[in-house]
C-alpha cells in the first residue's frame, strides 16, 4: 500500500518535524467553548443519507438555532461504504451519491461547519470500516472533503491502548492540515479526562451512552440525571479547547417530559458540556425549541471563562450547584430529584459571597428578574426540575 501521506521523502522529514513540535497539543483556537450542533445518531441511527443531512443544515438555519449558537451538522456511523483499491474511505454510494465534498460545501454553504465520525478500531461500531491503521489515509481525506469536526468511536478495537490510538489520529489530523475539532469517543472506560487534552483531544466522552429517560440504565445506556452523577466531580479537567462530554442531548426525542428536558438543558449548561442535539429537528415542538434556544441558558454553557460548575451542596434528593462565570458571578441550579416538588435554599457563603452582599438574582427559564436579595435565595422546584439563576453581587 502506498504512504498514506502521498509524500516524497523530503517533505516526510518535513511532516515529522512539524509533528514532534507541536507536543500533541489541541489545535490552537479550536472548541474555545463547547462545541454546539446536531448529530444523527440519537434520532436516525443508521438511517442517513444525503437529504437528511442537508434538510438538517436547512432546519438549523430556519429554526432559529444557528443564530442561537449551534454550528455543527455532524453525520454519525453508517455513512461508509467501502475502501477503493487504494484504500481510501468512500460513502456509500446508494446513500450518499453525491459524495461527502458536495455536502459539506452545501454545509457550508448555509454558513454551518461539517462534521464526520469514525472508529479507532478495525470496524466501526455499526461494522463499517474504521480507522485503525488508515489514520493519516483518513485524515487526509477528511480534509479534503472540508470535514470540520471528527468523532471518533472505541468499537472493534480488541487489545488497542486508547491514549496511544486517539494520539495517533490527532497527529494524522494535524499532519492534513486542516483545523479539525477532534471528538474523543472512548466511553470514559480508560479515563479519558486524564490524558485527552495531551494528545490533542478537544472533547471526550466522560460516560457511557446516554438514554432518553430520566433515570435508571436501560441496557448499556444511563439516565440523564445518572449521566450528570458520573461527570460531575470531573468538573476540573474542563477548560477552553478541552471538555468533558458526557454525551450528546436527548432534548425532543420524548422520553423524558418537558421539564425533565429543561433539567437535562441546564445540567449540560452548568458542567460546561458539548451542546449536540440530537432530535427531529423538522419537527420541533414549542417547548423543543424553547429548551434548545435558552439563549440565557446557553450563554451561561458558552461563557469564555470556561470554568465548569459543580455540586456544592447536597441534602437528599435536593441539590445545589454552582459555577463561577465571566465577571465574578455565579450560575446557579437548584434541583429536584425527588417525586414532589420541594423549597431549595441557595446561601451566599454556598458561593463563596458574603451573607451581607446584595445581590441581583435572574431566573433564567422564566426569563426575569427577582428583586435584590441578601443572604440566600429560596424557591420551590418541580419534581425532576431545576430552577436555573445568575447571582450578581
Amino acid at each position: 500500500m502506498r504512504s498514506p501521506l502521498h509524500l516524497l521523502p523530503g517533505s516526510f522529514f518535513l511532516a515529522c518535524l512539524f509533528l514532534a513540535g507541536t507536543g500533541h497539543a489541541q489545535t490552537p483556537s479550536l472548541a474555545m467553548t463547547p462545541p454546539m450542533g446536531w448529530n444523527t445518531w440519537t434520532k436516525f441511527a443508521c438511517h442517513v443519507d444525503e437529504a437528511l443531512i442537508r434538510s438538517g443544515a436547512d432546519q438549523m438555519v430556519a429554526s432559529g438555532m444557528k443564530d442561537a449558537g449551534y454550528q455543527y451538522i455532524v453525520i454519525d456511523d453508517c455513512w461508509h461504504g467501502q475502501r477503493d483499491a487504494a484504500g481510501n474511505i468512500q460513502p456509500d454510494p446508494k446513500l450518499f451519491p453525491a459524495g461527502i465534498k458536495a455536502l459539506a460545501d452545501y454545509v457550508h454553504s448555509r454558513g454551518l461547519k461539517f462534521g464526520i465520525y469514525t472508529d479507532a478500531g478495525t470496524k466501526t461500531c455499526a461494522g463499517r470500516p474504521g480507522s485503525r491503521g488508515h489514520e493519516f489515509q483518513d485524515a487526509l481525506q477528511y480534509a479534503a472533503w472540508g470535514v470540520d469536526y471528527l468523532k471518533e468511536d472505541w468499537c472493534s478495537t480488541g487489545k488497542q491502548n486508547a491514549e496511544s490510538s486517539y494520539e495517533t489520529m490527532h497527529d494524522a489530523l494535524v499532519a492534513a492540515g486542516r483545523p479539525i475539532v477532534f471528538s474523543i469517543c472512548e466511553w470514559g472506560t480508560a479515563n479519558p479526562y486524564l490524558w485527552g487534552k495531551s494528545v490533542g483531544g478537544n472533547l471526550w466522552r466522560t460516560t457511557g451512552d446516554i438514554a432518553d429517560k430520566f433515570q435508571g440504565k436501560d441496557d448499556y445506556r444511563f439516565g440523564m440525571i445518572d449521566i450528570v452523577d458520573m461527570n460531575e466531580d470531573l468538573y476540573s479537567f474542563a477548560g477552553p479547547g478541552h471538555w468533558n462530554d458526557p454525551d450528546m442531548l436527548q432534548v425532543g426525542n420524548g422520553g423524558m417530559t418537558p421539564t425533565e428536558y429543561r433539567t437535562h438543558f441546564s445540567m449540560w449548561a452548568m458542567m460546561a458540556s458539548p451542546l449536540m442535539a440530537g432530535n427531529d429537528l423538522a419537527h420541533m415542538s414549542d417547548d423543543t425549541k424553547s429548551i434548545l434556544m435558552n439563549k440565557e441558558v446557553i450563554a451561561i454553557d458558552q461563557d469564555a471563562l470556561g470554568k465548569a460548575g459543580r455540586r456544592i451542596r447536597k441534602e437528599g434528593d435536593l441539590e445545589v450547584w454552582s459555577r463561577e462565570i465571566s465577571g465574578g458571578y455565579r450560575a446557579v441550579v437548584l434541583l429536584n430529584r425527588g417525586t414532589a416538588a420541594k423549597d431549595i435554599t441557595v446561601h451566599w457563603t454556598d458561593l463563596g459571597y458574603p451573607a451581607s452582599v446584595n445581590a441581583e438574582v435572574r431566573d433564567l427559564w422564566q426569563a426575569k428578574n427577582v428583586e435584590r436579595v441578601k443572604d440566600s435565595y429560596t424557591a420551590q422546584v418541580a419534581s425532576h426540575g431545576v430552577v436555573m439563576l445568575t447571582v450578581k453581587p
